[in-house]
């Protein structure tokens, strides 16, 4: 897996499209460093579903204690985390 901030990026912003629209709302527009559970467009149903897409995603089983707004609280961070991890393995 390429580690680009970028594109990790990318990825995870489509998926989270994908499950605000399924939520009637619409997440085109959420900056990368905003955080999402504050930002409103997600409930928590949404949350769990794309923290479960994004273990399987980026194949990176999170602990309990990893769950956290610092480690997944917007996409930015999201995608850092994924480096962060991947760049251990």
């Amino acid at each position: 897996m390429s580690l680009n901030q970028a594109a990790i990026e990318d990825a995870i912003k489509q998926k989270l499209i994908q499950i605000c629209e399924t939520l009637g709302e619409d997440a085109s527009d959420l900056a990368h460093d905003e955080l999402i559970p504050a930002s409103g467009l997600i409930d928590s149903a949404g949350l769990l579903e794309l923290l479960m897409w994004y273990e399987s995603h980026f194949a990176i089983p999170l602990k309990p204690e990893e769950i956290t707004i610092d480690n997944l609280g917007s996409i930015a961070l999201m995608a850092e985390y994924v480096i962060k991890r991947k760049g251990q393995a």
